[in-house]
């Protein structure tokens, strides 16, 4: 997937993020924690994707919204 495509997911994942009510806080900061850590390491997209989706079923139902999965 193109750098680009990713950093435009990126946003969209954080944006969901900032908006859902089915997130805690904590789960909310979590989440925008391993999100910054992603992108200072660059590490692969599928990765984020991994770590996301062990934090809530949220994550999984939105990145099929998003066609991620």
């Amino acid at each position: 997937m193109p750098h680009h495509k990713n950093h435009e997911h990126v946003n969209q994942i954080k944006e969901n993020i900032d908006k859902t009510d089915r997130l805690n806080e904590d789960e909310k900061s979590d989440s925008m924690k391993r999100i910054e850590e992603w992108e200072l390491e660059d590490r692969a997209f599928g990765t984020l994707i991994q770590e996301l989706a062990s934090i809530s079923e949220f994550f999984e139902e939105m990145f099929g919204e998003l066609g991620l999965k």
